[in-house]
């Protein structure tokens, strides 16, 4: 069952601290006795803290419920998508252009480790370790800067597992899924060891995986995306390691993950017909270039002291290497005369970012004065990202060396019912860049190096009020801190006699989020209500131009949304859950202009409904059947942004998934049956998008059957 402060944004989270990057707060410390639901404690808050004194809140998905989910399809972001009211849905590729949360970017994690790329988002953070290895999903909803900057959505935290029982235990985990049509199985299988012998424990995991292709409702092939990646025809494989000891009062743990993902190179694009209404397809056929792919490393050193100096002291030390290798094109972008005939020169880009870190908090209870609670912290962060011509060397955008540091101070005091929280955070970041040469396209500009600073405070603040047994309501603010995609706006510069110091478009992003909501949780279930308001001065609005390519305008952005969430068990086996998110973004269409236009598809999802039912037909199993409905969306109609159209059109859809579980002696028994009416539609973002681009007209999938088998031993 889902663990749920339900609708409420993390306004008042930022900077609210304890044991960087949540890895020490154990999944049995969010565990709570079934029917217990006002004692959930959530720690992607980076202290553990029960939802009940909370301005602002999370929404935690549970590893049954991952588990249920990744039956449909092993795919994180529809795991999102399908639990979090704010998420948009799920592209069901390599490439997440279009998934947002509130209208807005997420900040995504493991364990605290920032996995997103901020200055160069390339949009395929999403894929970065193996859902198996995942214990829970913790997301904060709304602007926050409790992990540091990119987070003017909210944050996803993953959760790793870690040996809950004494003794040595291992597990092999087989899971299938097919349509029974030619090259369409998947399969995946790995293999689990999990120590735990007095203060030491040890987790241990490796998979491989192979996913064939896939067909939509009308049993024709999807189209493969060969350009931006995609989970089809693809395969991977992760080596997962996590070892912790115990030394009374304080605690080391190392974690490393190396996950990689990367396409089969056996289909191409079959373009799509808008006469006929047919969408992109594939065939056999070999695609110019390497094989999209992601390659991911993350490192992370974590100590906590539990009784320091009368508080709790949490440090983490952290390294991640993210990789993201794009499909070969001919595009006119990557076009170079001194290289090839016009039209002839094939190209394919990747990604590199290196992250580096720490994080340092300390956590002092009844300092200077009873029921006040101290929390100081500092944060540091290099960040080195490029983008590079992977065929011919070319740089296309130069290497951003990203420095940031970060203290920061909240203060929390409780008053019998209420509970209060302010804080502050100083983030000062610098951006250097050396000096580069734009590709031929733009005119091989030479542009100066420079540096750039991105100073500045961000404030959070708001109340809990617990005013009868089991209801609460909150009002609360805050500040989250970004940027825009650097990469994008150095890479089109197209003008001579231009320097990164001077370039008006690097300036920051910042997001202030305002939220009122009122909360229900009690024996039989949980429900809540929340009105949110997300403004940024000086946004960052990508809008799609000819080529399909993005390009970034710099104005005003607000995004305003209802949401609602809800579980209530009707029988001890039978429980009936719902989330309901409505969201309305506008920006304007330059600088000065009114704040008019609609946030386009890219940015934002459509109102969505999520119902679902749960029965447990028999002891340790678990049945759900959910519905999920894309409302229709028409936006921006006869509206443009200078020469580009904005106009978007969506025709919404039903889907409807079913999952059954059974632990048996033998071991644990999954079935699940994916758009279980075999519905026939085209995905929200390639239906939206003014661009209507013929190689990207992708249909979702029709009816997907999938079994898994997991024996511990």
């Amino acid at each position: 069952m889902i663990r749920r402060r339900p609708l409420a944004t993390a306004v008042a989270l930022a900077c609210l601290a304890v044991a960087p990057g949540s890895t020490f707060a154990q999944a049995g410390d969010a565990a709570t006795p079934e029917g217990d639901t006002a004692a959930v404690v959530v720690t992607a808050t980076r202290n553990a803290k029960s939802v009940d004194k909370i301005p602002g809140a999370v929404s935690v998905i549970s590893q049954p419920e991952l588990e249920t989910q990744y039956l449909l399809a092993d795919d994180p972001s529809a795991a999102l998508a399908a639990y979090v009211p704010g998420y948009s849905p799920s592209r069901q590729k390599l490439s997440s252009t279009g998934e947002s949360l509130r209208g807005r970017t997420a900040l995504i994690l493991l364990d605290g480790v920032p996995q997103s790329n901020p200055l160069r988002a390339g949009m395929r953070e999403g894929y970065f370790a193996d859902t198996a290895i995942i214990e829970r999903i913790e997301v904060i909803n709304g602007a926050s800067a409790i992990q540091g900057m990119g987070a003017t959505g909210g944050i996803v935290n993953y959760i790793t597992k870690t040996p809950r029982t004494d003794g040595t235990t291992f597990a092999v985990n087989v899971r299938l899924a097919s349509q029974f049509r030619h090259d369409n199985l998947d399969w995946k299988t790995g293999f689990t060891v999990a120590h735990k012998a007095g203060d030491f424990d040890l987790l241990a995991y490796g998979s491989t995986q192979r996913r064939g292709m896939a067909y939509d409702g009308s049993h024709r092939l999807i189209g493969i995306d060969v350009l931006q990646g995609d989970t089809l025809d693809a395969g991977g494989n992760d080596l997962f390691l996590k070892a912790g000891r115990n030394f009374g009062d304080q605690r080391l743990q190392l974690t490393v993950n190396r996950f990689r993902f990367e396409g089969d190179a056996d289909y191409s694009t079959v373009p799509a017909n808008f006469a006929t209404d047919t969408p992109t397809t594939a065939r056999a056929a070999v695609p110019p270039g390497r094989a999209p792919a992601n390659h991911v490393r993350t490192i992370s050193l974590d100590y906590r002291h539990n009784a320091l100096l009368g508080g709790t002291f949490g440090a983490q030390l952290f390294k991640q290497d993210f990789t993201a290798l794009y499909g070969g094109s001919n595009t006119a972008t990557f076009q170079d005369i001194r290289l090839a005939p016009l039209g002839q020169l094939w190209d394919q880009s990747e990604i590199n970012a290196d992250k580096y870190g720490a994080k340092a908090t300390w956590v002092r209870p009844n300092l200077l004065l009873d029921g006040l609670e101290w929390t100081l912290g500092l944060d540091h962060l290099r960040d080195r990202s490029g983008q590079r011509m992977a065929g011919t060397g070319r740089t296309w955008v130069p290497t951003l060396d990203f420095r940031s540091t970060a203290p920061f101070v909240q203060l929390e005091y409780e008053l019998g019912p209420v509970t209060v929280r302010a804080g502050m955070r100083r983030e000062s970041a610098d951006l250097h860049v050396d000096a580069y040469t734009t590709l031929w396209t733009y005119g091989a500009q030479a542009v100066r190096g420079g540096a750039r600073s991105f100073s500045k405070t961000v404030g959070n603040v708001g109340a809990v009020w617990r005013f009868a047994p089991g209801w609460s309501a909150f009002a609360a603010s805050s500040e989250g801190f970004g940027l825009p995609d650097v990469g994008v706006v150095l890479r089109g510069v197209n003008r001579p006699n231009q320097s990164v110091d001077q370039l008006f478009d690097l300036q920051a992003v910042v997001t202030r989020n305002n939220e009122v909501g009122v909360n229900w949780r009690g024996a039989r279930g949980n429900a809540g209500i929340s009105y949110y308001d997300s403004r940024s001065r000086l946004g960052s609005v990508i809008r799609v131009n000819a080529e399909g390519l993005g390009v970034i305008d710099r104005v005003p952005t607000r995004v305003r949304g209802w949401e609602l969430a809800g579980e209530y068990r009707v029988l001890p086996t039978l429980s009936a859950t719902g989330t309901y998110a409505r969201t309305d973004g506008s920006t304007a269409a330059r600088a000065g202009a009114p704040l008019d236009l609609a946030l386009g598809a890219r940015a934002q999802g459509p109102d969505k409904l999520v119902l679902g039912a749960n029965w447990q037909w028999l002891p340790k199993s678990q049945l759900r059947l959910q519905a999920t409905r894309l409302a229709d969306r028409d936006t921006n109609i006869g509206r443009f942004a200078g020469a580009t159209s904005l106009e978007e059109h969506f025709r919404g859809y039903t889907l409807a998934d079913l999952a059954a579980s059974y632990d048996s002696r033998w071991g644990k028994l999954g079935v699940g049956i994916d758009n279980l009416t075999d519905r026939q539609y085209i995905g929200y973002y390639p239906q939206s998008v003014r661009y209507k681009d013929p190689l990207t007209y992708f249909a979702g999938r029709g009816r997907t059957f999938s079994a898994s088998f997991t024996r511990t031993f």
